[in-house]
């Protein structure tokens, strides 16, 4: 497979197409041509192909891309075929929903520490995983040799937790809180903001 850095806009649409072959391989589909994918996803096929063909030659002319192969480069390119751990800050309702969600997923990216504020939860669990104090954060980072965060905290504390957790080692985390937290350091931060989303989707239903 070719080495090289892969653009923006590719590592975007590249789990878009692995959810929808997941879809498909779940279906019992065995093959898909960029044609069919491009309608169901919205997107040129052309545009599809390209993404693909970057990456090595997947696809037969005349029969299109074996599902279950497609699957597995695309799984490789993410690097969702080794285990990726995942620290949760923050296990108010949102938190909560989203360990549950994560624990039902058959996926390598799993939740493996959760972590609040708050002492009257510190104990308690979560998909069987203890809530820890924030003061145990550093060392449980550094000992399972963690990466990812997901942040679920109230707004007035998400930058502060995020630099904690960049402080522990974390090079890259998705914010759930509604403000924008920045960072000098080589972090690679999405904010998920639901409010914002909602609010221009709003604007459209009364077009």
């Amino acid at each position: 497979m070719k080495a090289f850095k892969i653009s923006e806009a590719v590592v975007r649409r590249l789990p878009v197409y692995l959810r929808y072959l997941t879809h498909l391989q779940q279906m019992k589909v065995k093959t898909v041509s960029s044609q069919q994918m491009g309608e169901t996803l919205d997107v040129n096929p052309a545009q599809i192909r390209k993404d693909l063909a970057a990456f090595g030659d997947f696809g037969k002319k005349g029969i299109g891309y074996d599902v279950d192969y497609l699957i597995n480069k695309i799984r490789q390119i993410l690097k969702l075929d080794r285990e990726i751990p995942v620290v949760l800050v923050g296990a108010g309702n949102l938190g909560h929903a989203i360990s549950n969600y994560n624990a039902y997923m058959h996926d390598n990216m799993r939740i493996v520490a959760i972590f609040d504020v708050d002492r009257r939860k510190h104990g308690k669990k979560i998909v069987g995983l203890p809530i820890q104090p924030m003061d145990a954060l550093k060392q449980t980072i550094q000992e399972k040799e963690i990466r990812l965060a997901i942040i679920t905290v109230p707004a007035s504390a998400a930058q502060t937790v995020a630099e904690q957790l960049i402080d522990a080692g974390i090079k890259g985390i998705l914010n759930f809180a509604p403000i924008n937290i920045h960072t000098e350091k080589d972090v690679r931060i999405d904010n998920a903001d639901v409010t914002s989303s909602l609010q221009s989707l709003a604007y459209y239903i009364h077009e």
